[in-house]
């Protein structure tokens, strides 16, 4: 029987569940959050694609202020009713799904109350990553915040260390 090494590290390395970016995209969109914020105030992004079971693939992103011009006017994420409608308009022109979301804190990368509390998309699976340090340089994913919605305002927590086994963002992302 012959084997193909690169069919066996597939499988080995098969990624079914959690949220992969190409890492082009985690880069771009890393770098704008930390534009958009000016350093000073959060930003945030809409994270488009698909969903296979348990797996989002990040294929667009839509900006908070894009869709909400006074999305960062407090010092923090807010968006209001008209802005939905127009992220749903985005996503069905795309062919699109939200598969999660991403902002940034000043500091350390928690749910803070309000974000638990408040999810920007309450479905079931929506991935919601929270960046510190408003997202100046590229973190490791360690430092991010990681939180898998689960409904009722429940949280799964994949932060720290489970984040390497949930959020893809390699140059292998594109391969596996």
């Amino acid at each position: 029987m012959t084997f193909s090494i690169r069919t066996i590290t597939r499988a080995l390395l098969r990624r079914n569940r959690g949220i992969r970016f190409g890492p082009e995209i985690w880069i771009g969109v890393l770098a704008e959050l930390d534009r958009r914020g000016e350093r000073e105030h959060e930003a945030g992004a809409f994270l488009l694609g698909a969903r296979s079971g348990d797996l989002r693939e990040v294929q667009d992103v839509v900006f908070y202020d894009d869709l909400d011009p006074a999305a960062y006017s407090s010092g923090v994420c807010i968006l209001h009713a008209p802005a939905f409608a127009r992220l749903w308009s985005i996503c069905r022109a795309r062919g699109l799904t939200v598969v999660g979301d991403m902002h940034t804190h000043g500091e350390g990368a928690f749910q803070s109350e309000a974000d638990r509390t408040n999810p920007m998309v309450a479905r079931e699976g929506h991935i919601a990553i929270i960046v510190p340090n408003f997202a100046t340089g590229l973190p490791p994913r360690e430092t991010l915040g990681v939180f898998e919605y689960r409904g009722d305002h429940a949280w799964t927590d994949h932060s720290g260390a489970p984040a390497r086994r949930f959020l893809y963002n390699d140059f292998w992302s594109k391969f596996l």
